[in-house]
């Protein structure tokens, strides 16, 4: 679930549901909730699982490591590096996805599908980070059908990179298409909690 914008009733109710794979965009709202989410849901034996889903800037390297089990939007090799850097202080391998800009919009982030590959290996050598596979966002459409190419490529691209790739793809107007076309995660916030003003 998309957490942006939940209030922690919200979200509250989500994890009662059964909802455990919690996903940030913003590192301050997540630094201000991680504890409490954390907490109710350990009080009720369930473990969350938090996912940063938005645009990571390098220098909020350090509370992304110490706060996220897999970082979905590692859209270059200087972000992976200080990703690195950061797990290393506190011993952790981080787990990554590298966001792909399929749609090669100038608006999004993420590596070049040509990029990708040279890119990967040097990321392979970093003790702290781990490489799970790919993520991307399709560009916006009211048509899901339109985002399926973009879905399609990247899944054959993480195919050609990974033995089991995680593929993070689709959000609440598409995620159909998405899993049609392979995604293993799909990030979900508007589908979930309706309409938000963030």
């Amino acid at each position: 679930m998309a957490a942006k914008g939940a209030s922690l009733d919200r979200l509250y109710q989500a994890i009662d549901a059964g909802l455990v794979d919690l996903g940030e965009s913003k590192i301050q709202e997540a630094k201000g909730r991680h504890a409490a989410l954390s907490a109710y849901a350990a009080s009720r034996s369930v473990k969350l699982t938090w996912h940063f889903i938005g645009h990571l800037q390098s220098n909020k390297a350090k509370p992304a490591v110490e706060l996220f089990d897999l970082i979905h939007s590692v859209d270059s090799l200087h972000l992976a590096e200080a990703i690195d850097k950061e797990a290393s202080k506190i011993a952790k391998v981080q787990d990554v996805l590298l966001e792909v800009n399929v749609a090669a919009e100038a608006s999004k982030y993420g590596f070049k599908e040509d990029d990708l590959c040279g890119a990967l290996e040097r990321i392979k050598s970093l003790r702290h980070v781990r490489a799970r596979g790919l993520m991307t966002i399709a560009t916006a459409s009211d048509d899901p059908q339109k985002s399926r190419a973009y879905f399609k490529r990247l899944r054959v691209l993480a195919e050609s990179c990974f033995a089991s790739p995680v593929l993070s793809m689709g959000m609440t107007d598409d995620f159909e298409v998405a899993v049609e076309e392979g995604a293993t995660m799909v990030r979900i916030g508007r589908g979930i909690f309706g309409e938000r003003n963030t």
